[in-house]
């Protein structure tokens, strides 16, 4: 389905699930995590908090579980997993035809939860960041998705106001985040474009 950006000066996207499939490879690393940590693994729910920070993700499982593990040497172990398999995802077509074709003639963003190091790695291994404007990682913003503020830093990088952006993600904190943000949003569901 082709949408229309006409309107809008600016796109940001978001990264995992939404420009490059790596949701595979963050279930295998929350799996592993999960086995090493002694927590219940649940993926439906772990792919459901798509977009918010690791160590966030790790906070939620003492919560939900009523367990006391520690969030920063959850995060550290799941991030490592994940490194390691930075090279698993690959690009997906109807977001990075969109990026593609409006290179040039529009503002480009990332806005993702992921942190910066491996956010990098993984625009340069699929040689997405020389296409952008801007990127805001989990280490750029202290308030994360499903809060406005990844967005709303990425629209100030670009030097746009919010509304003269939309948003292209895959889950409902991100959804949530870009209408926090006073942005439209486009979802990618199932590699197709839903406006």
């Amino acid at each position: 389905m082709a949408v229309d950006v006409s309107g809008y000066k600016g796109l940001i996207f978001d990264m995992d699930g939404t420009l490059i499939d790596t949701m595979p490879s963050h279930l295998f690393a929350w799996k592993k995590t999960a086995e090493q940590f002694d927590f219940p693994f649940e993926p439906e729910w772990i792919h459901s908090l798509g977009g918010m920070p690791t160590q966030k993700v790790a906070m939620l499982l003492n919560e939900r579980y009523h367990i006391d593990i520690d969030p920063q040497k959850v995060a550290k172990v799941k991030t490592g997993l994940f490194a390691s398999l930075i090279e698993d995802g690959s690009i997906i077509n109807c977001t990075y035809d969109v990026l593609k074709q409006f290179y040039g003639q529009k503002k480009l963003a990332i806005g993702t939860g992921s942190n910066h190091q491996n956010a990098i790695r993984l625009l340069e291994h699929n040689n997405l960041l020389p296409l952008l404007d801007a990127v805001v990682t989990a280490a750029d913003v202290e308030n994360h998705k499903p809060n406005p503020d990844t967005f709303l830093l990425a629209a100030q990088k670009l030097g746009l106001a919010p509304q003269e952006c939309v948003v292209f993600e895959d889950t409902e904190i991100g959804r949530q985040a870009a209408l926090a943000a006073g942005m439209d949003c486009i979802m990618v569901v199932n590699g197709q474009l839903m406006a």
